[in-house]
């Protein structure tokens, strides 16, 4: 039987401050919804220990092809990371309802 591949997954500092923000920013209203949104991000970003490239890439006019993987979880939020040899780099986590445009310039 053929052993699947495990990555190691490191989510930056950058990608902590903005998850830490959408979990303040619910908890003003909703403390229990705060929560789960974290739970849920939480365990994507470590489902991505396995099969990270399961995954597309991000493309817009700005990026560099084929850098980074997208992914999305619950119905708004957007987490980027990058896959280096055996590594997943996660870079940002980013609420779609909010403007972004800055990560595409």
């Amino acid at each position: 039987m053929e052993k699947k591949t495990q990555y190691k997954v490191v989510v930056s500092d950058r990608a902590r401050h903005m998850l830490a923000g959408h979990v303040r920013f619910l908890a003003k209203t909703c403390p229990v919804a705060a929560r789960k949104m974290k739970d849920e991000l939480m365990a994507s970003i470590r489902s991505l220990y396995q099969m990270p490239e399961r995954f597309t890439y991000l493309s817009a006019e700005f990026i560099p092809p084929n850098k980074n993987h997208k992914m999305f979880v619950e119905k708004w939020y957007l987490i980027l990371y990058q896959v280096k040899e055996q590594t997943v780099y996660v870079d940002y986590i980013v609420d779609c309802r909010q403007d972004y445009g800055w990560l595409v310039r």
